[in-house]
């Protein structure tokens, strides 16, 4: 496979799974500065307690914390700034319609180089309750459970 090319996951948000039930899945692409992108490649991202928010017809990225650059000096931004996410007009639009009709939430679950580009994958979620997380919680415990049965059998 030639360089740049394929998929590399940099960070997954492992809680938006605990806490949301995702009903859809998007990729966008984001607008980063230079350090940002080399932090990225370090792989220095948190997704935990980030959201999508939007505002004036632009798609924003909050709370992502993306640590400074070691060897950035005077060029690093500040970690916890919003970033602009890049969607079609029209993608952006019947998101916001249906996150005011339906009452979900936009949270990022995924972030990865695609071909060279930073990519980040946001859902459309529902929040759980606490009887939904206990709930998923035992199915999980369960299925493992199964499968130490079935190994040792």
């Amino acid at each position: 496979m030639p360089a740049g090319k394929g998929i590399k996951i940099i960070a997954e948000n492992k809680k938006a799974f605990h806490d949301y039930f995702i009903e859809e899945k998007y990729e966008c692409g984001v607008v980063l500065s230079g350090t940002e992108v080399k932090s990225l490649r370090a792989g220095k991202v948190n997704l935990k307690d980030s959201y999508v928010t939007v505002k004036e017809g632009e798609m924003w990225l909050v709370g992502v914390h993306i640590s400074p650059y070691e060897m950035g000096n005077r060029y690093n931004l500040d970690p916890m700034r919003s970033r602009k996410l890049l969607m079609h007009k029209r993608e952006i639009i019947r998101l916001f319609s249906t996150i005011k009709q339906d009452g979900l939430t936009l949270v990022p679950t995924k972030c990865y180089f695609k071909d060279g580009r930073v990519k980040f994958e946001i859902g459309l979620a529902r929040g759980k309750k606490n009887y939904d997380k206990r709930d998923a919680e035992a199915k999980k415990q369960a299925k493992r459970d199964i499968e130490r049965a079935m190994k040792y059998n």
